[in-house]
């Protein structure tokens, strides 16, 4: 692989426009080559041209060679005194920042700035806008780099505070009985005292922690001399070898507590100040919010609570470690970019500039500061020491997690079940063909009843297929899916995984299929119609309980995480809104009619009907009720969450968008009442135009806003400025799609009826097309998040920790 796909492949993607634009420095150097064929053309026979190298180049041989560098001068420009760079003809300087200082330990960061001398001779113009926009780049990167060690930095602090109460935490669960000088005491204070000392490492990253610590030590270090020194005195006033070794055992304690001391407080005096707060969100939390009631609870060392803590400081410690991770990588691959760039440099202009100019970049803040590296390493040790046992295999494991290998048995089956499903599709249509079944009295019975509850299974698999679609695209163009959705690092499926599910369950559901089809054709098992009825219940028992099954398997953690996001879109405003929560909502908008297939299952199967075979739910007016409910609780849920974020963010955007879910409740509801009262002209007409009104609002929404396009200043017509899919009309395409497929409701209001076609089949077509629908949107909602993300560089989760300090409130206040 090309360096330069490698390079683009391992950005973190929510910092691509922070790297070193590798792609179009090399476009410079292409003009420059470019330049010099044109120059070669038009000297072929070399006369009165300029002297060529073996490479084929036209150069002029003169006693000045181009040679790039940097020296950086601290406070004023200056010119380099090295004899060798005048010699070779590039001035090396380094100025102040146009961009303006940035405080970093008190001192103003400084823009570096090459001088190439050699811009007289031609071509040489090309090598100036090189070196321009080399330095631009370099500039770039060093200031990014530096913001975010010192972002880093500063969380260290706010995580060495959160391990000083987590110490005093522990040794307070250890002794609830208060301190005292016995023996179990003293070991718990010497424990206490090492892990303190461990704890202590992360604050001596930072400029300021060093330089207290220094402090610290050498005021410990005096404090040791004085004892040792009054040490001496006693020994010498002293002649009894046993009160000697009895006074220096007791100096070696005070030492040690000295030195304990002055390195970190008393531990336990943390817990006078400090308070937990409770950072799962639950409806219990909900309503003291509205209510105004601290979140914040006093101190109760039990061992539960400790568990707690533990855990969350555990998640903050690995989040914390991945910024670090990221960080050491952004650092060496710039280093690396511009190593490579430069020999390219080399090669195509003959000149020898890599060597002063890496020595630069390798002495700048990118290439030389150690912050990052000191900080892992600290990271590693107060990890595997206090949250995994001591031990460094697990602790590492922990922190620096595996990433999945495809393996070959999950594509071989992915590719089995699809051919099952594929061999089975042929296989139903070849034996309703072949039997006449459509042709057969009681088919319309055979519709209306089995049908639906066949259909929920179609419904399901559809939005799988286009869930493992999304996938695919989103990690062709490198969209951050997982860490949008917030997935536990390294359990997110992919697309295979995905298709494996989905595939699966289509396969179960055709083989019901045909098992029913074959049971109702033999004579000798026709009479077991119940048996043959209850397939479908059989199966939706299935999913459910491998939905819910505890045990690690089935992909567990993306079960847990998909029902955890349901129960919050169910039981909304009552949870913090997050983007997998009504990302999860909005999909569930688009399964109306497989809600509704469920309701039938309930009626079906809780009334009887499957014992005759008989569709008596539709003479009900408590089913019909239900129509209602049923259809309207995605959009409740989503308009519930809307208001939440509308108090809570006090964001106006939101109050719009809640009332694109209240027109579409009230289309839905409009259009359940024209389907139960057919051939109304009064009802057809309300629900066509509230139907109409409630699809263009939410086109509108869905371009503008969910999607980000139809921007009139863009330098991409009626698109975004940022597109990750350079083929711009596919954006065109997916629009008018969306335009299409929105009003795909305008059958159940026209009633289209076809003659080849029941009308169970038109309903779960138009339920199919909202599906895929759906799908197309999910791409470009993702795809919009994502490009947010980046426009800020948000690349982290943020982790709320266990502890709050009563300076930090006074500090918010």
């Amino acid at each position: 692989m090309k360096f330069g796909k490698e390079f683009s492949s391992q950005m973190v993607p929510e910092w691509q426009q922070a790297y070193m634009d590798y792609d179009f420095l090399k476009t410079l150097l292409k003009e420059i080559i470019r330049f010099k064929l044109r120059t070669n053309n038009a000297h072929p026979h070399g006369g009165g041209a300029k002297n060529h190298h073996d490479g084929g180049l036209n150069r002029k041989m003169t006693l000045y060679r181009a040679f790039s560098g940097l020296v950086s001068t601290p406070g004023r420009q200056r010119r380099s005194n090295n004899p060798h760079d005048v010699e070779e003809g590039i001035q090396l300087t380094a100025t102040t920042s146009t961009s303006g200082p940035i405080l970093v330990n008190n001192t103003a960061s400084r823009g570096y700035e090459t001088t190439f001398l050699m811009a007289a001779e031609e071509g040489g113009e090309y090598e100036l806008v090189f070196f321009k926009r080399l330095d631009d780049e370099f500039n770039k990167v060093n200031k990014f780099y530096r913001e975010k060690v010192e972002e880093v930095l500063k969380e260290a602090v706010v995580l060495n505070k959160q391990m000083d109460a987590l110490i005093a935490f522990r040794v307070k669960v250890e002794n609830p009985q208060g301190w005292g000088w016995d023996e179990r005491t003293v070991e718990i204070t010497r424990l206490a005292s090492d892990i303190a000392t461990s704890a202590a490492a992360l604050s001596a990253s930072t400029p300021a922690g060093a330089k207290s610590m220094k402090v610290r030590s050498q005021a410990a270090h005096m404090e040791s001399i004085q004892e040792r020194g009054s040490r001496r005195a006693g020994q010498i006033e002293e002649n009894d070898e046993e009160e000697e070794e009895e006074e220096e055992a007791e100096n070696n304690v005070d030492v040690n507590t000295s030195r304990m001391r002055g390195l970190r407080p008393a531990p336990i005096d943390v817990l006078d100040r400090v308070k937990i707060n409770n950072t799962k969100e639950t409806p219990r939390s909900t309503i003291k919010g509205v209510l105004q009631v601290s979140s914040q609870t006093e101190l109760k060392f039990s061992r539960d609570n400790l568990r707690k803590v533990e855990e969350r400081l555990r998640r903050a410690f690995v989040e914390f470690y991945q910024k670090l991770r990221l960080l050491k990588s952004y650092s060496f691959l710039n280093v690396l970019a511009f190593s490579k760039i430069l020999k390219k440099y080399d090669k195509v202009a003959s000149r020898d500039a890599t060597k002063s100019y890496m020595k630069v970049v390798d002495s700048s803040y990118l290439g030389s500061s150690d912050e990052v590296m000191r900080l892992m390493e600290r990271v590693e040790a107060t990890f595997i020491k206090h949250f995994s046992n001591a031990n460094r295999t697990k602790g590492m494991n922990i922190l620096r997690p595996k990433a999945k290998r495809e393996r070959h048995r999950l594509t071989f089956s992915t590719g089995f079940t699809a051919g099952c499903v594929f061999s089975l599709i042929v296989a139903l249509a070849a034996i309703i063909r072949t039997r006449h079944l459509l042709q057969e009295e009681g088919q319309k019975q055979y519709m209306n009843t089995m049908f639906p509850l066949y259909s929920l299974f179609g419904f399901i698999v559809l939005h799988i297929i286009m869930y493992a679609a999304n996938i695919y695209y989103w990690r062709r163009y490198r969209v951050n899916y997982s860490f949008i959705f917030g997935f536990k690092q390294g359990t997110e499926l992919g697309y295979r995984q995905v298709l494996l599910v989905g595939f699966s369950i289509g396969v179960f559901a055709l083989l019901c299929v045909l098992a029913n089809l074959d049971m109702e054709a033999n004579p000798k098992t026709r009479d077991y119609q119940a048996f043959t009825e209850l397939l479908p219940l059989f199966l939706l028992v299935a999913l459910f309980v491998i939905l819910v099954l505890p045990f690690n398997l089935f992909y567990r953690s993306s079960r847990f995480f998909f029902l955890t996001c349901l129960f919050h879109c169910l039981a909304a405003p009552l949870y913090k809104v997050t983007l997998p929560d009504f990302f999860l909502g909005d999909q569930l908008t688009s399964q109306v009619q497989a809600i509704r297939s469920i309701q039938f299952y309930v009626c079906y199967y809780g009334w009887g009907d499957f014992k005759h075979r008989e569709n008596t739910c539709n003479q009900s007016g408590v089913y019909k009720t239900f129509l209602f409910i049923v259809a309207v609780i995605p959009y409740v849920s989503r308009l519930l969450q809307c208001l939440r974020r509308l108090f809570e963010e006090k964001n106006p955007e939101q109050g719009y968008n809640g009332l694109k879910y209240f027109l579409t409740i009230v289309a839905v509801c409009l259009r359940t009442a024209y389907s139960i009262q057919t051939g109304q002209i009064a009802w057809r007409v309300l629900a066509a135009i509230s139907s109409a009104v409630a699809a263009i609002f939410c086109t509108y929404w869905d371009f503008i806003h969910d999607w980000g396009l139809l921007k009139r200043t863009s330098k991409n017509r009626w698109l975004r400025d940022k597109l990750l899919i350079p083929q711009k009309k596919v954006y065109y395409i997916a629009m008018i799609l969306n335009v299409l497929l929105r009003f795909a409701w305008i059958q159940t209001v026209l009633d289209f009826h076809f003659s080849f076609m029941h009308r169970q089949t038109m309903v779960t077509l138009v339920a199919s097309l909202e599906i895929i629908r759906r799908g197309i949107w999910n791409f470009f909602r993702l795809e919009n998040e994502h490009l947010n993300n980046v426009g800020k560089f948000r690349a982290f989760k943020s982790v709320p920790l266990p502890f709050n300090y009563d300076e930090d409130e006074d500090k918010d206040d």
